[in-house]
């Protein structure tokens, strides 16, 4: 797939991360196709694409000008068949294994030959995604960090079966998005996980234990090791069923007990505290 020919993305999934991923895109003056299965999940990630633009306008990101030509880049569809004219798509639905392998197939039939398309899975392997579709030489991951918009890493995934033309394009199209792509290949929660999860489950075993509360373990963390967030505050963040999914994820890759997700975390998530988005975690919001 030659770059230059990259004029139209498509993005499955209208979602935190999907929306994310189609203002980023349409901000870089690519058009968009964003589809997602209900018109109310397009319209709730159209209204976050265009908050985020306010924002950036007040920042002085971008022009006043340049919001209503970005959010004209994307054309919402409820219809997988849209994505027939795009030359990339990005596949950004939830971390569920069977969701994700319907949309991937749903869209593969639809793409034309040789065009990339790239899941943005957190922790699922790229090279079993792959192997469900007809292209897994033009099969990558592209690991957005949330929020899109902000964060600077991609980590791009080859899968057992990627083409060096398809990785080359990818981590060149990164560089366009003015991302910063750091290469790694498939292997359960990747490095940014397979790093960060127990980092994140070892401070939970602290406050399980009694060593610290909360507020000292982050405190220890931000000011002895300089991270701009605490691993507690960064769970909450992240969410804690979504760290406890990708601890399993780990876990059951590795076949390694040293991943089992602390049971504060498992007690956390069956009471509903799932950290910002619920209102209550490891702290209350």
């Amino acid at each position: 797939m030659e770059e230059h020919t990259i004029k139209t993305v498509g993005v499955l999934g209208a979602g935190t991360m999907g929306n994310g991923i189609a203002h980023l895109f349409a901000r870089s003056g690519y058009n968009v196709i964003l589809r997602d299965v209900e018109k109310r999940f397009l319209d709730r990630g159209l209204d976050t694409i265009g908050e985020n633009l306010d924002r950036e306008v007040k920042k002085g990101k971008i022009a006043e000008a340049e919001k209503p030509a970005v959010l004209a880049r994307i054309q919402p569809s409820t219809d997988v068949a849209a994505l027939a004219t795009a030359d990339f798509a990005v596949e950004a639905v939830p971390e569920q294994l069977d969701l994700k392998l319907r949309v991937l197939k749903d869209v593969d039939a639809v793409l034309r030959p040789g065009v990339i398309l790239a899941s943005n899975t957190s922790s699922i392997s790229i090279t079993q995604l792959a192997a469900q579709t007809s292209r897994p030489e033009d099969f990558i991951g592209m690991h957005f960090m949330n929020p899109v918009p902000v964060m600077q890493l991609v980590e791009v995934i080859r899968g057992l079966a990627t083409s060096d033309a398809t990785f080359q394009a990818t981590m060149s199209l990164c560089e366009k998005l003015d991302k910063k792509p750091v290469a790694v290949n498939d292997a359960p929660g990747f490095v940014s996980n397979r790093v960060l999860m127990p980092l994140i489950n070892e401070a939970a075993f602290a406050v399980m234990e009694g060593v610290a509360t909360p507020e000292a373990v982050d405190a220890v963390m931000k000011m002895g090791m300089n991270h701009p967030m605490g691993p507690l505050e960064l769970a909450d963040f992240i969410g804690l069923d979504i760290c406890v999914n990708i601890l399993e994820v780990l876990q059951k890759g590795f076949g390694d007990p040293k991943y089992r997700a602390c049971p504060l975390l498992r007690k956390y998530v069956a009471a509903g505290w799932l950290g910002r988005k619920s209102g209550r975690g490891f702290y209350k919001y």
